[in-house]
């Protein structure tokens, strides 16, 4: 157990996990409270959300547990009262909710496309719409969104929504960081790259493999310049950083974790080894 956080409030968003292993907000919520903090664990589901109070609660730290959709105003509202009726303040708000939908704007339905943009795009101006004035009060703030590297390059596959509303993220972060800069309130941005988690693996197996999710993790990890994808921890030790003190002089960023697979896209190489990997299993069989 550390102390970077020690005696702050963080409410994380997506704290919980769409199946076993960790997420990127599990991970989060769970390393901030080793480090001292609070943990306020938000999630659509409850029980996950409560997976990850226990674990907290098991090492001993402090945690409570919400169910709320993040995308309603009213939800969003009532979990930061409750928040603040429960520990007094909000010291960290992390936004990780995020969902994924496959499809370019002639395959995607326009309830996809809305559905996508408010629960990604949109839960992060609602929690800041509610979070902010308590912050300004306080004299003091982070806020951390959790973007994508699919908000600047194109990863081999179209899931345009996604993209599109990671890329709305940079730009709301860096707004809402420059408006509140002189107000102690200091917000950015983690772009994670192609991540090991268990959103990925329901959401993405059948577009890469078929289904068959060790083929599509080999692909992914092939992508990749390291040889491998990063995990939840690595956004989570990110967020951590950005979370506390020794970030005091940052805001506005926008954080990529991701390996350096944006630089080898940036000098031309393709990202999209999806496709040689869909070529190269066809012509295997």
């Amino acid at each position: 157990m550390g102390d970077r956080l020690k005696d702050r409030v963080a409410v994380v968003t997506g704290a919980g996990s769409v199946g076993p292993g960790w997420g990127n907000g599990k991970a989060t919520a769970v390393l901030f409270a080793r480090e001292g903090a609070r943990v306020f664990c938000v999630d659509i589901s409850l029980a996950a959300g409560e997976e990850t109070r226990d674990i907290i609660r098991a090492e001993n730290g402090v945690a409570e547990a919400r169910q709320a959709d993040v995308s309603d105003s009213n939800a969003v509202r009532a979990t930061v009262d409750a928040c603040v009726e429960k520990y007094g303040r909000i010291d960290i708000l992390h936004n990780n909710v995020g969902i994924l939908s496959v499809g370019g704007p002639v395959e995607q339905s326009e309830e996809e496309w809305d559905r996508v943009l408010a629960v990604n795009l949109k839960s992060n101006f609602l929690t800041c719409k509610y979070v902010l004035p308590l912050m300004e009060k306080q004299g003091k703030g982070v806020i951390i969104n959790i973007s994508s590297i699919a908000s600047l390059r194109w990863l081999g596959v179209p899931y345009i929504s996604y993209s599109a509303s990671k890329a709305a993220i940079n730009q709301f972060t860096r707004i809402v960081a420059l408006q509140y800069a002189r107000k102690g309130i200091r917000c950015n941005s983690i772009l994670p790259s192609l991540m090991r988690t268990p959103m990925v693996e329901k959401s993405l197996a059948e577009t890469y493999a078929g289904g068959d999710v060790e083929e599509m993790f080999r692909i992914r990890d092939a992508q990749c310049p390291m040889g491998r994808m990063g995990d939840a921890w690595d956004v989570a030790y990110a967020a951590l950083f950005l979370a506390s003190d020794e970030s005091k002089y940052i805001t506005g960023v926008e954080l990529v974790v991701d390996g350096g697979i944006t630089l080898q896209c940036a000098s031309g190489q393709s990202c999209a080894i999806v496709a040689i990997g869909r070529q190269h299993r066809n012509s295997a069989h």
